[in-house]
């Protein structure tokens, strides 16, 4: 799969292809079935597929502050969507001059004459262009003329549940990681890189692995009971999270760190994917260092009680990892 930064940037890559469009945050069932739809349509047509983003995201550009939380930064996005097969990823930066854009110079400039689009799929409730004026009725106008054909997906449901990116921080917000599951057709996880901290968590006995979030707010906040994977070792382990500010040191900015049980290598620059499973306690503000010390200790041991119950579980259905 390419990544391309950009219209001006396609330079000619691209002679026709098959597209949907979207910020994608979490790439959800509802998700899925979009780019299920549209390598059906690439494959049909023989024609190349592209998945459009906006990054940052819409809200996000607007609204920082108090746009929704994140629930995958665009790496995210990108490794998930080539493991999907897709050819191409077309990162659009959302600016202001991107945000004036009209919806017709959208479709007329970008669709048509740069991208040259022969089949879009977008989902029902997709909104484009200056003040979200465009939307399906005005593409199927374009599609009417010939210049694309056009499908647009109802919204995907599972037990009566609509699939949203909204559903899904909704659950995580809930602490309900069985309903985020439901809804991403997988369980909710973060990937990154380990990158260098302060060393503070080893000074207390509790070196971590601190993995760069690539995002202002992340859906979780607190402290959890993990599962980690090491993408290039394949192999999992267990430990615990703590995603937030860190008020006790006064941290400003989110990050997450993962203490990973009965591990001791050199990791920095690798990859984790962090499975979260329990959610242990929030965040809070410790009078010192000690304290935080005596309550790392405790968060250990509960999550130690949840691997040993989860294991039980496993054992009494004849199955689960080691």
């Amino acid at each position: 799969m390419e990544i391309i930064l950009g219209f001006n940037n396609l330079y000619q890559r691209l002679n026709r292809c098959v597209i949907t469009m979207g910020n994608f945050d979490g790439i959800h069932l509802g998700h899925q079935a979009l780019i299920t739809r549209l390598k059906q349509a690439g494959e049909a047509k023989q024609l190349p597929t592209v998945v459009m983003l906006f990054e940052p995201q819409p809200l996000e550009f607007f609204n920082p502050d108090s746009a929704p939380s994140r629930l995958m930064s665009f790496k995210e996005k990108c490794l998930f969507i080539r493991s999907l097969g897709v050819d191409y990823v077309l990162a659009v930066t959302f600016n202001q001059t991107f945000a004036n854009m009209s919806a017709e110079t959208f479709i007329e400039t970008g669709l048509i004459a740069q991208l040259m689009a022969q089949y879009i799929i977008v989902g029902d409730d997709f909104k484009f262009g200056a003040k979200r004026q465009g939307d399906t009725a005005l593409l199927q106008q374009y599609a009417d003329k010939g210049y694309f054909a056009l499908e647009h997906l109802s919204s995907y449901v599972v037990k009566e549940q609509r699939v949203s990116s909204t559903a899904i921080r909704c659950a995580l917000l809930n602490d309900d990681f069985e309903q985020a599951k439901m809804l991403l057709g997988r369980a909710y996880t973060i990937q990154g890189r380990v990158v260098h901290g302060n060393q503070l968590a080893r000074q207390l006995g509790f070196p971590t692995a601190n993995i760069h979030l690539q995002r202002k707010k992340p859906a979780l906040h607190g402290v959890y009971f993990v599962k980690v994977k090491h993408i290039d070792l394949n192999q999992e382990y267990y430990g615990i999270a703590n995603i937030g500010i860190r008020p006790t040191v006064n941290g400003k900015t989110a990050s997450l760190e993962v203490n990973i049980f009965d591990f001791n290598q050199n990791i920095y620059g690798q990859y984790l994917d962090v499975e979260f499973i329990e959610k242990i306690r929030d965040e809070v503000k410790f009078a010192s260092l000690s304290a935080l010390q005596t309550q790392i200790k405790q968060d250990i041991c509960i999550a130690q009680k949840i691997r040993a119950k989860s294991a039980n579980i496993k054992k009494t259905h004849g199955s689960g990892i080691g």
